[in-house]
């Protein structure tokens, strides 16, 4: 079936099959086409959904600790710590926190970046049962309030320089919880130091360091993470997820990348995002490898770390390499290491892709995953070139990975046929069993079986390659014709001055909406806005063209590094009236 137009009259597909109930329609091409899952032709030799020994991460770090107790578990700067170590301190934090009554069940907040002491509080909660709730350590009070308010953790792990944010949230929550700290200079090398103020966590590793809390129980069905999205542009929602969906993709991301007991993992995405947590810190458990730490994604502190470590494997946004192979002195013998270079969390232009894979020397393979999906669920397979879609100026975020069911739906749940935009949804066993204390909120996104409705605009092609165009929320309206900003970003990207590049749209009152690009510029680079509006008029349709550019010295990132669209909207916009 023909693409439908940009128009907003969009066509309706003839097929109508309801994405929950495929088997029901068995003449139905649309539904046919996704039962017979043609992208499995394109697995190579391994992708099979991995079959656990172990139903939860507990076991999982129990097993490595007993087969890999003397190796690295972890490499932050100077210092290593091994398992068997790292053992021992999730054992003793453990015990402090049961002295205190946390038990199966209750939270476990911890604020920190890529830090030593965020893996110590993770299995130590484990080991009680608990739940581990990270989050963003940039958050102020008030948001922090919001989440606090939502788990009522008994315990807050964080950074000292954060504790007047962490006290004002738990005050203006009406929480009395535990406040222990643990700041970057902690565990740099083998002496470290040791705080006796009551709420240091190294101080608590030293007094209870021949202390064990009692056994727990544990099935594949506890929570192993309660992860919270939406946390600075609205009410956020924590995403419960179960030990066995950790287990499951931490296994599938070892393998669909490689990880192996001898390597270094570089944890180059936040631990407390659903990649970090999963593909460095789970991957790192359920192979042996050793987690390489650099306190937080910054080119002048990962390069050097890439150097001393030489790791093995990296999953970060397309904007870190963007940063890495911009940094001064980085050439491509920094990355040769590297046996896996992988990227997610948003389109990849192809320009921006084709130049990180030859200034950084590498081969750049893409996934998708939500923090709803315990991370990966789409993965473009090593080895096999990456389809692009031309017209819409993406490449493809890969096919489904073993054990995931794929479907693209309209906006009433029915079935579209291939190479039709509509919503993705996805079933497996790593999606989350739901939102913390909000049944309204899971019901909308997830269906009685087990679909999760991802809010991503996506195409799948006959052969089953996917291609994200956008976020719903992101496509621009201009004049009554749609616009999504990825098709217009890879334009933009490929103009030789361009470093980084974001579409968005801004009231008109003429057009409705009007688009703008905002942009950055490589180091030593000249263009200007006449520049950049002569070079996109000569490859862009007429309501495709940005009317509105401005040049920033850097676009504004997420903690994951993802370039900050609602910053750009939200100074983009007109105050609101008095």
């Amino acid at each position: 079936m023909a693409r439908s137009p940009d128009r907003l009259s969009v066509r309706r597909p003839r097929h109508r099959s309801k994405a929950m109930s495929l088997s029901a329609y068995p003449d139905d091409p649309a539904a046919a086409f996704y039962a017979a899952k043609p992208w499995e032709k394109l697995y190579p030799a391994g992708w099979t959904l991995p079959e656990s020994p172990f139903p939860t991460m507990l076991d999982w770090l129990d097993a490595t600790v007993g087969e890999h107790g003397g190796r690295a578990a972890l490499r932050y700067f100077e210092s290593e710590i091994g398992w068997a170590e790292l053992d021992r301190m999730s054992d003793a934090f453990a015990a402090w926190m049961s002295d205190r009554g946390v038990s199966h069940g209750d939270r476990v907040a911890i604020i920190l970046q890529n830090v030593p002491g965020f893996v110590v509080a993770v299995f130590a909660a484990w080991k009680l049962g608990a739940i581990p709730v990270p989050s963003n350590p940039l958050y102020r009070g008030p948001e922090l309030a919001r989440i606090f308010t939502d788990c009522t953790p008994k315990v807050v792990v964080a950074d000292p320089g954060q504790l007047a944010e962490i006290e004002s949230g738990l005050v203006a929550a009406g929480l009395d919880a535990a406040i222990i700290l643990t700041a970057p200079e902690d565990f740099r090398d083998e002496a470290f130091p040791v705080r006796e103020d009551g709420r240091s966590l190294t101080g608590i590793l030293e007094s209870h360091r021949a202390r064990r809390a009692e056994p727990v129980n544990l099935s594949g069905d506890d929570l192993g993470l309660i992860m919270y999205t939406s946390g600075t542009t609205g009410t956020p929602r924590g995403a419960m997820v179960r030990h066995r969906s950790i287990v499951s993709n931490a296994l599938m991301y070892r393998n669909l990348t490689s990880v192996h007991a001898d390597g270094r993992i570089l944890a180059a995405a936040p631990l407390f995002h659903i990649t970090g947590y999963v593909c460095h810190l789970g991957a790192a458990v359920v192979s042996g490898a050793s987690l390489v730490l650099p306190y937080r994604m910054q080119a002048d502190l990962v390069l050097p770390l890439i150097r001393r470590h030489r790791p093995t494997n990296i999953t970060a946004a397309i904007t870190a390499y963007n940063a890495l192979m911009n940094a001064p002195g980085a050439t491509a013998d920094d990355f040769r290491s590297f046996d896996a270079v992988t990227t997610g969390g948003a389109p990849v232009p192809p320009a921006l892709h084709a130049e990180v894979n030859d200034r950084l020397g590498v081969s750049l393979y893409i996934g998708y995953g939500m923090t709803e999906t315990t991370a990966p669920t789409v993965f473009t397979p090593f080895g096999v070139p990456i389809p692009a879609d031309e017209e819409r100026g993406v490449l493809s975020i890969g096919i489904p990975i073993p054990g995931v069911e794929i479907l693209v739906c309209d906006d009433e749940g029915i079935v579209v046929p291939a190479g039709t935009e509509g919503e993705l949804w996805m079933r497996g066993p790593q999606i989350m069993a739901g939102y913390w204390g909000r049944e309204a909120e899971t019901a909308a996104v997830l269906t009685a079986d087990g679909w999760l409705k991802s809010g991503d605009v996506a195409i799948m092609n006959p052969e089953g390659w996917i291609f994200l165009v956008d976020r719903k929320k992101d496509v621009i309206i201009a004049s009554g014709f749609k616009v999504w900003p990825t098709e217009v970003e890879d334009v933009i990207y490929s103009h030789p001055a361009v470093r980084e590049a974001a579409v968005i749209g801004v009231p008109d009152p003429y057009r409705g909406e009007t688009v703008k690009a905002v942009v950055s510029l490589k180091p030593g680079a000249i263009a200007d806005e006449d520049d950049l509006r002569t070079f996109c008029r000569a490859r862009l349709t007429g309501y495709k063209q940005p009317r509105l550019f401005e040049i920033l010295d850097d676009l504004p990132k997420t903690v994951t590094g993802k370039i900050h669209k609602v910053v750009l909207r939200e100074a983009a916009s007109p105050p609101p009236s008095p």
